[in-house]
C-alpha cells in the first residue's frame, strides 16, 4: 500500500532533500526523453526538422503549461487539508479537480486545435518547415487530455507527501515514449508527426496507470457518493487558486513566443541552435524546477498545519540546495556546451555549434537568478496566493518582449541568448519583497510576531 508523507514536523533540508529527489528524477526522465527525442528527429530527420520541432516549442509551452500550472493548483487545496487533517474535504477536492479537468482539458484541446495554423503564422514560422511544425503541434493539441489527467494525478499524489510514485509512472512512460519514438520515426517513417504521436500515446498510458494506482492504494481517497458530488464552492477555490497559477505559465510562455519569433526572423540556422540549446538548458534546470515543486508542497502542508516558521526554514535549506547544485551546473556547462551539442548537430555545423555553446554559456552564469524564482514563486503558490505568483510571470513577459522588440533587431542572435536572462531578474526583483509581505500575512493569521 502506498504511504503518505506529512511535511510538517522535522528538520527542513532532509524533508526537503527526499522529497525532491524523486521529483528530480522524475524531470530528468523528462528531459532525458525531450533530448532524445530532439536528437532522433536532427539526427535522423535532417536539421529542418529540427527547426520544426522547436518552432512550435514555445507554442506548446503557452498551452501545457496553463495545464500544468491548473493542475499544480489543483493540488494544493489538497495539501492544506491534508496538513490539516481535514481527509473528507481533501477528497472532496480530488473529486471536484477531476471533474474540472475532463470539462478544461476538452475545451483547451479543441480551441487550440482549430487555430494551430494561425498561431505558427503569427510567429512567422519559416516555410520550409511550417508543414512539419503543423503536424507536431496539431497532434500535441489534441492530446490535450492526456495531458492535462497525468499531471493532474501525479500532483494530487505528490499533495500526499508521495513523489516516489509519479516518477514511477514517469519512468515507465519514458521508456514508452522513447521506444514508440523509435518505432514511429525508424519503422513506421512518420517524420516530425511520430514524434508527437509517441509523446501524447505515453502520456495516455500514464494517466489511466496512475489514475488506478492512486484510486487502489490510498485508503484516504476512497469516497462515498456524497464525496463525489460537484460543488460550485469548491470548484471556484479551485479554480481561484489553479487558473491564476495556469495563466503565469502562459503569460511567461507569451514572452517565450515573442522571443522565439524574434529568433525564428533570424533563419534556420538560429532556429536550430535555439532547439538544441533549449532542450540542453531544460535539462540542467530540472533541479530548479523539482526544489520549487517540493517548496509548493512543502509549503501547503505547513500553512495548513498553522507552520509559517517552517516556511522560511523551508526556504534557507532550499536555497542552499540550489546554489550548491548551480555552482555545479556552471563548470559542466563552461566546459562541455559544444560536446553536448553534438548530440543534436554534425560537426560540420559549425555556425549551430557555436550559437548553441553560446546560449548555454551566457545562461549558465544566471541559473541562481532561475534558482531564487523558482522556490520564491512555488512557495508563494503553495500558500495560495497564487495571483501574486502570477504577476511575477507578467514581469517575464515584459523583459522578455522588451529583448525582442528592440535588442534583437539590433544584436541578433546574442539579445536572444539574453532573453530568458532579464526575465528571471525581472521576476526576482518582484517576487522577493512579495514573499515578504506573504509570510508576515501568514505570521499574522496564526498570531506570530
Amino acid at each position: 500500500m502506498a504511504t503518505s508523507k506529512e511535511m510538517t514536523q522535522g528538520a527542513a533540508l532532509p524533508l526537503i532533500f527526499r522529497f525532491t529527489m524523486p521529483l528530480l528524477l522524475g524531470n530528468l526522465l523528462q528531459q532525458t526523453y525531450s533530448l532524445v527525442d530532439a536528437a532522433i528527429v536532427g539526427k535522423f530527420l535532417g536539421i529542418d526538422a529540427l527547426a520544426a520541432v522547436g518552432a512550435s516549442s514555445s507554442v506548446i509551452f503557452l498551452i501545457l503549461g496553463f495545464c500544468n500550472g491548473c493542475c499544480c493548483g489543483f493540488g494544493i487545496p489538497v495539501a492544506q487539508k491534508f496538513g490539516a487533517r481535514d481527509y473528507r474535504l481533501m477528497r472532496r477536492y480530488v473529486t471536484v479537480s477531476l471533474q474540472l479537468a475532463v470539462i478544461m482539458s476538452i475545451l483547451i484541446a479543441v480551441v487550440t486545435s482549430i487555430y494551430c495554423a494561425g498561431i505558427l503564422r503569427l510567429m512567422r514560422t519559416p516555410e520550409a518547415i511550417f508543414q512539419d511544425a503543423y503536424l507536431y503541434l496539431l497532434v500535441t493539441f489534441i492530446g490535450i487530455p492526456c495531458t492535462f489527467f497525468y499531471n493532474l494525478l501525479s500532483s494530487v499524489i505528490r499533495a500526499l507527501g508521495d513523489s516516489k510514485t509519479p516518477f514511477g509512472f514517469l519512468f515507465f512512460s519514458t521508456v514508452l515514449n522513447i521506444v514508440l519514438d523509435l518505432f514511429c520515426i525508424l519503422v513506421l517513417h512518420w517524420g516530425v508527426l511520430g514524434a508527437a504521436v509517441a509523446t501524447v500515446f505515453s502520456q495516455g498510458v500514464s494517466a489511466l496507470l496512475c489514475y488506478g494506482y492512486m484510486y487502489r492504494h490510498f485508503d484516504m481517497l476512497r469516497s462515498d457518493p456524497s464525496d463525489r458530488k460537484f460543488d460550485w464552492k469548491l470548484a471556484r477555490t479551485l479554480l481561484n487558486i489553479g487558473v491564476p497559477m495556469g495563466l503565469q505559465f502562459s503569460i511567461t510562455a507569451i514572452g517565450s513566443i515573442m522571443l522565439q519569433s524574434a529568433n525564428n526572423a533570424l533563419g534556420t540556422a538560429c532556429v536550430a541552435a535555439f532547439t538544441s540549446g533549449a532542450r540542453i538548458k531544460m535539462f540542467f534546470i530540472c533541479p530548479f524546477e523539482s526544489l520549487g515543486i517540493a517548496m509548493s508542497t512543502y509549503t501547503g502542508q505547513n500553512y495548513g498545519a498553522a507552520k509559517p516558521k517552517r516556511i522560511w526554514e523551508g526556504i534557507r535549506a532550499s536555497s542552499l540546495l540550489m546554489i550548491v547544485y548551480a555552482i555545479l551546473t556552471f563548470v559542466i556547462l563552461m566546459a562541455g556546451s559544444r560536446w553536448l551539442a553534438l548530440m543534436f548537430v554534425e560537426a560540420s555545423e559549425t555556425e549551430i555549434l557555436r550559437n548553441t555553446e553560446l546560449f548555454l554559456h551566457v545562461s549558465a552564469y544566471f541559473f541562481p537568478m532561475l534558482g531564487l524564482l523558482c522556490i520564491f514563486r512555488y512557495t508563494i503558490q503553495g500558500a495560495g496566493y497564487t495571483n501574486l505568483a502570477m504577476l511575477s510571470g507578467v514581469s517575464e513577459m515584459i523583459a522578455r518582449a522588451l529583448v525582442s522588440l528592440y535588442a534583437v533587431p539590433v544584436f541578433g542572435y546574442l539579445a536572444v541568448c539574453f532573453g530568458d536572462l532579464a526575465a528571471w531578474i525581472a521576476a526576482d526583483l518582484f517576487l522577493i519583497p512579495a514573499f515578504i509581505y506573504v509570510y508576515h500575512r501568514l505570521k499574522k493569521i496564526v498570531g506570530e510576531v
